[in-house]
């Protein structure tokens, strides 16, 4: 085993997925330890992972928090040298993706790397061309001043497949306490102003991919534009992603193209909801409380 394998951890939030659970562990290699914190599912997980000798620890679904969550596993499992995400809902697409994944360690700037997500199979053209377009096949290591041509996206980073180095994550101050999502956005960031590498691993890949109704896509990104409006600092020291939806609207359509014209008001559909759930959010505070929770993906954020 690698270096960097044996010093690693893998940790897993779960909250009712317990068939996706059972692909992931299926799709990892038996000799690296894992790690699920498991937000007392009622479908069978805990069984599972008691029967499986899997460590875990359970919590209350009221303590869930995409960025308290992930941190605790640093305080009740620490000593490792690399800590690995991932989502229930994501599986290993081949065997060596977590060596490829951490491999970047290798350059000791590096703080932080996200892998490649490829769709599984069964995801629609839609949640197909997301994957193909936010997860290109070349790597990257990102810097501070990278910012200047990529503007936000120098922070781009997914704990659906990551891992981070110890260090540099505490360096980071580690995940923050109370976020509605994007904990691994917030962290890059952190490690880019504090003059770490954000890397981008092309060749370490995982299969995960949303087939999103328009009224999901609008949720999920009335939740983005909270986490921009409640960030803010992100965007001013990063930029912001001029043209970024635009391009992604073009090559959707150019993906779909006539094999798939079906598909396009689903797409334009989409699109639509996501620009108005987007302004939305960015604009939460004017909202009364109920709607905030009805226009969420998150719910439990706002309680």
């Amino acid at each position: 085993m690698p270096t960097e394998t044996a010093q690693s951890l893998i940790v897993v939030p779960t909250c009712n997925g317990l068939r996706d659970l059972r692909r992931l562990v299926a799709s990892l290699p038996e000799d690296i330890d894992l790690f699920v914190i498991d937000s007392s599912s009622s479908d069978g997980t805990g069984e599972y992972l008691q029967a499986q000798g899997i460590d875990h620890l359970v919590i209350a679904q009221s303590e869930f928090n995409h960025g308290a969550t992930r941190q605790r596993a640093l305080r009740e499992r620490p000593g490792y040298a690399y800590y690995i995400y991932l989502t229930q809902d994501a599986c290993l697409a081949e065997p060596q993706a977590l060596e490829r994944l951490l491999a970047h360690f290798e350059d000791p700037q590096v703080g932080a790397v996200c892998g490649r997500q490829l769709p599984h199979p069964d995801a629609n053209p839609l949640a197909a061309h997301a994957r193909y377009f936010n997860y290109p096949a070349p790597s990257r290591h990102k810097r501070l001043a990278d910012a200047e041509e990529l503007g936000v996206k120098a922070a781009f980073m997914s704990n659906s497949f990551s891992a981070y180095r110890a260090d540099a994550l505490q360096a980071a101050d580690g995940f923050p306490a109370h976020v509605i999502l994007a904990e691994d956005m917030y962290v890059a960031a952190r490690m880019l102003q504090k003059g770490w590498t954000v890397a981008y691993a092309g060749d370490a890949c995982c299969h995960h991919s949303h087939n999103y109704t328009p009224w999901q896509e609008f949720k999920r990104y009335f939740d983005t534009g909270v986490f921009h409006a409640s960030e803010p600092w992100i965007q001013d020291e990063l930029g912001g992603v001029s043209g970024e939806g635009r391009r992604f609207v073009l090559s959707e359509l150019r993906y779909l193209g006539k094999a798939h014209r079906v598909w396009w008001p689903a797409s334009m559909l989409a699109t639509a909801m996501k620009l108005v759930g987007y302004h939305l959010g960015k604009r939460h505070s004017y909202l009364p409380p109920r709607l905030r929770q009805a226009f969420s993906m998150h719910r439990g954020y706002w309680n």
